[in-house]
């Protein structure tokens, strides 16, 4: 057990986490910091799962927040009369009825993003690989159906499976399920899985039967666990879900709950977007028929920091405009503009997350020229100033 604080004037706050869990553990940082900031709290976390529920009955804390997705911390937090702040995806159930406050990550935004991160590579085939279903994991089912409807409205088909076992005590039997399924998809592919273990399972698989990652199968997980996703081989590339931002949120709701204030309905339910994908390995593949159209793909990723332009790209492949236009919407979806900046972006969002480089250098080494088109340019793509991305990360 650890508790974090030692003034005994402060208000005791139970966090009941899995902190062996990617999102939960995620999720306690900014939990944490908005205690930095607000210095009345004394955490109580407990690193053993049978003993993170403290004895409620005896416990005399303020308030707990809780990942109500684990059925027995559920059981144990229904009915207690102080507040909890729920931060477990078990709310898009439409079974679940208890009336705690939540702040939780946006499934439906996790799916599109996914399913856009597939589409912008050129891939015509889709899977989705979810966990069995129970009445506490609903955000796998969510994840599968929201990414099904997102390639259907392009008009794709997407293949699902979810499974028998799910537990890695029963590798051989998993393991067994998701190559017979496997191997009726029809490659190349671009797989999404619910979160980073599934996505490693369905690796292992893919390694049995011999199928090349990511020629053959692209596989994205979520939740952007770096020791799974940088132990996989090859590396696995993972959706970057807002958990600094629902722990400092579901802890600034809880201060509010036990200080009495006002709280909109806004507030008592808050859904968290995404921050992006962080692109590994096992994604970073082009999955283009039209050849023309690969080429000058290629070509402007090549040429992206010598400031690449349209009419580069056009010299280079020895085409009209409307012709490699046409060819690019029919195949991509959109213009050769359109994936030079795409390109700009994604390279903007790698160099903020993994280096110091000033907004300067960075508008250098991604060909956009001025850090005032920059900012614009992200802005208008992420809905975040380039600052405000970067801190996420931090």
């Amino acid at each position: 057990m650890v508790i974090i604080g030692f003034d005994m004037s402060q208000q005791e706050i139970a966090l009941i986490l899995n902190i062996n869990k990617p999102y939960d553990r995620k999720v306690v940082t900014g939990i944490a910091r908005f205690t930095r900031t607000h210095r009345k709290w004394r955490l109580y976390v407990e690193d053993e799962p049978l003993a993170k529920i403290p004895n409620l009955k005896r416990w005399r804390g303020q308030g707990l927040i809780a990942d109500l997705d684990d059925q027995q911390v559920f059981e144990a937090v229904r009915g207690l009369k102080f507040p909890v702040v729920n931060i477990g995806g078990a709310i898009f159930d439409k079974a679940w009825t208890h009336d705690t406050p939540y702040v939780t990550t946006d499934n439906p935004a996790v799916a599109k993003l996914a399913a856009q991160h597939f589409l912008d590579q050129g891939f015509t085939n889709f899977a989705y690989c979810g966990i069995r279903q129970t009445p506490f994991n609903p955000w796998s089912r969510m994840r599968g159906v929201c990414f099904q409807e997102a390639v259907n409205e392009r008009g794709f088909d997407c293949s699902t499976y979810f499974g028998r076992h799910s537990s890695a005590q029963q590798w051989e039997a998993v393991q067994k399920g998701l190559c017979n399924w496997l191997s009726t998809l029809r490659l190349p592919i671009g797989l999404f899985a619910c979160n980073d273990a599934r996505a490693r399972h369905v690796q292992e698989a893919c390694r049995r039967l011999g199928l090349r990652i990511p020629a053959d199968v692209a596989i994205l997980g979520v939740d952007n666990d770096e020791m799974i996703c940088e132990l996989a081989y090859p590396t696995l590339s993972s959706i970057v879900l807002g958990t600094n931002t629902i722990g400092y949120e579901a802890a600034r709701l809880l201060d509010d709950l036990i200080s009495g204030r006002r709280i909109s309905n806004s507030r008592r339910r808050q859904i968290v977007p995404p921050i992006g994908i962080d692109v590994r390995e096992s994604t970073n593949t082009i999955a283009i028929t039209d050849k023309l159209v690969a080429r000058a793909v290629e070509y402007i990723r090549l040429q992206l920091e010598s400031g690449v332009r349209v009419s580069d790209v056009l010299k280079e492949m020895d085409v009209s405009r409307s012709t490699l236009d046409n060819r690019f919407r029919v195949t991509l979806g959109r213009t050769v503009h359109d994936e030079i900046e795409r390109f700009r972006l994604e390279r903007t969002q790698e160099l903020l997350k993994t280096t110091n480089d000033t907004l300067s250098e960075i508008a250098t080494q991604t060909g956009f020229g001025s850090v005032q088109y920059l900012a614009t340019v992200f802005r208008r793509s992420t809905k975040l100033t380039p600052g405000q991305y970067r801190q996420q990360f931090k």
